[in-house]
């Protein structure tokens, strides 16, 4: 079968460096393609040459469409040769309507004026083409997460796409959103359409894709098709080893302990935390007790809105109002914090959204480490420029921050090397107790095991480290102990020797019921 896409040598580079390098890549009509590689492989370059946002000329190698060369000056070009890219910030105006986001540019007209009868009509049967329960005339604000990324996918279709292009499109969504959203998928491809599917989560790779390519390095490593693949296999084209336990083991294991186990001291105390999101308002923890004692990893988990996040923000001082209940760190009384009196006390949150809550995009990756740690190099009001640089490249190299110096633009970096920095900056206020919120939420497979190796390193230091994960696989596999949360409460306690899938779950969604 004759390729509907081919690339052919793509060599992309910036200011010396080298994204792409001579990538030979193919999708076949009616096929759902799908490509992985480490945070840094090319991904997302490949994906701005394929949508025209790299234009012809800026690239080095062939792009072909139905086996003639596609010259894309504009992202006009490649939408009119049926390409669609939908990537992981949607390109949706919230206080537009759902039917008014569909048309977006293109509103049907009648006369000079917008038809917004015969809008409204489109845009209902679209959305019931999709099976999506949703008003065309309501504010794309008020839709969830899920339903966005469906409606970019209707809007996309409706402009005669041929090629669907979707960068990381579950990251945030739920089990059940990617379950309707795959199916959507397999849809389309008894359809004709084609689609090139990135992602971190292989498990998704293999449930939908025919065939997988491998980027490592800027470089076309390998296409397999999916039937004759393993996970394993695909790992280590990804990463260019052997990776045979993704959890590294504990190096210096920690005793299963109980909250009132004897030995390590405890670093962070929880009794009767009770806390509402904001004065006045019913309360949203409840009850919530636990200890965390130094070097041990303790998990905790839930279903979506459980109260994890919240319960990290608020030890934290960042998120809402207590009601009762005591939290001691280090032994002292941890009342009502600040964020800055939390990190003088020890304590530190990694957030879970890195882009908006961890990071100044537009600043370097040296001024991002420093941040929360800067009076360490102010002296009679004035930053020790070189002390802090000096500090600064300990964590970049420790780090192993792919970057081409501290000077680097942080908005620029891959995923991964932006969750370096994150942990970086966090790591530089010397703390005690770590908060990680999804610390490998949106990395790759080898990036993610570079954070779970400094975990270990952590907890070797007599760190005590509060882990949240959506990933019950990577709870398990890091944690000593977990506490499953739902609707606000503790369902239950696990040690290393309890955990299982199912008890988990179980724990998670019982207390949910009742709740």
């Amino acid at each position: 079968m004759a390729p509907l896409l081919a690339a052919h040598a793509l060599t992309k580079r910036f200011a010396g460096v080298v994204a792409l390098n001579g990538v030979d890549f193919e999708l076949r009509p009616g096929e759902i393609h799908a490509v992985c590689g480490e945070n840094g492989a090319g991904k997302s370059t490949l994906i701005k040459l394929l949508a025209g946002i790299h234009p012809y000329g800026s690239y080095e190698g062939e792009l072909l469409v139905d086996g003639r060369l596609a010259a894309f000056h504009s992202v006009r070009n490649a939408e009119a040769a049926g390409i669609a890219v939908i990537t992981q910030e949607f390109a949706l105006v919230d206080e537009l309507s759902v039917a008014e986001n569909i048309f977006l540019g293109r509103a049907p007209r009648s006369g000079l004026r917008v038809d917004w009868p015969e809008m409204h009509r489109r845009a209902a049967a679209l959305l019931a083409d999709f099976g999506l329960t949703i008003s065309p005339d309501a504010p794309v604000r008020t839709l969830g997460i899920g339903q966005k990324q469906l409606l970019e996918i209707v809007r996309a279709m409706d402009k005669q796409t041929r090629v669907l292009v979707l960068d990381e499109p579950t990251a945030a969504l739920t089990g059940q959103e990617v379950a309707v959203l795959l199916e959507h998928l397999r849809r389309l491809r008894t359809q004709g359409t084609a689609c090139i599917y990135i992602s971190h989560k292989l498990d998704e790779v293999f449930a939908i894709a025919d065939r997988v390519t491998v980027l490592r390095d800027g470089a076309s490593i390998t296409t397999l098709d999916t039937t004759a693949a393993t996970l394993p296999l695909v790992i280590k084209h990804m990463v260019g080893r052997e990776i045979a336990d993704l959890f590294p083991k504990r190096r210096a294991p920690v005793r299963a302990l109980s909250s009132s186990a004897g030995g390590a001291p405890a670093l962070l105390e929880v009794s009767h935390l009770n806390v509402a999101p904001a004065r006045g308002a019913p309360p949203f923890l409840c009850d919530v007790s636990f200890a965390l004692r130094a070097g041990e990893v303790l998990g905790v988990g839930g279903l979506m809105g459980a109260g994890r996040t919240e319960l990290l923000m608020n030890l934290f001082g960042a998120w809402g109002h207590r009601l009762g209940g005591e939290v001691r760190v280090n032994g002292a009384p941890h009342a009502a914090p600040t964020p800055r009196e939390s990190i003088a006390r020890g304590l530190v949150l990694v957030t879970e959204d890195r882009k908006r809550y961890g990071l100044v995009l537009e600043q370097s990756v040296g001024f991002n480490l420093s941040l929360s740690h800067l009076h360490a190099f102010t002296h009679t009001g004035r930053i020790d420029l070189p002390a802090e640089q000096v500090r600064n490249q300990h964590f970049f190299d420790s780090l192993r921050v792919k970057a081409p110096g501290q000077h680097a633009r942080v908005g620029g970096l891959s995923g991964g090397n932006q969750q370096k920095v994150v942990l970086g900056k966090a790591l530089m206020t010397e703390p005690t107790v770590v908060l990680l919120d999804e610390p490998t939420r949106g990395i790759d497979v080898g990036a993610k095991l570079e954070v779970y190796e400094l975990i270990n390193r952590l907890t070797e230091e007599g760190k005590g480290v509060l882990l949240v994960s959506s990933e019950l696989p990577e709870l398990m596999g890091m944690s000593d102990r977990i506490i499953m949360l739902a609707a606000g409460r503790i369902g239950g306690e696990f040690p290393r020797a309890e955990f299982s899938q199912e008890a988990l779950l179980a724990a998670a969604m019982k207390r949910a019921a009742a709740a």
